[in-house]
C-alpha cells in the first residue's frame, strides 16, 4: 500500500462520529442517556475542529511547498 499524507481534519471528523455512534448505541442499549440536543452540538463542534485543523495543514503544507520550489528556482 502506498504511503499517504496524515490528515488530521479527517482524523478527528472520524473520532468525532465515533464517539457520537458510540453515544448513540449506549442509549439504544439503555446504558447511558444521550439527548440528541448534547450530541447534535458535539457533533457540529468537532466537524469545525476537524475544518480548523484541515485549513491549518493545507497552509503549512502550501507554504512548505512554496518554499521548496523558490529554494529550487535558484
Amino acid at each position: 500500500m502506498w504511503r499517504h499524507e496524515f490528515q488530521p481534519g479527517r482524523l478527528i471528523a472520524g473520532l468525532v462520529l465515533l464517539a457520537g455512534g458510540v453515544l448513540y448505541l449506549l442509549d439504544a442499549t439503555g446504558e447511558a442517556d444521550a439527548p440528541w440536543y448534547a450530541v447534535v452540538p458535539m457533533t457540529i463542534g468537532g466537524f469545525t475542529l476537524a475544518a480548523l485543523a484541515g485549513l491549518v495543514t493545507y497552509a503549512v503544507r502550501r507554504d512548505r511547498r512554496e518554499r521548496n520550489s523558490a529554494s529550487s528556482d535558484r
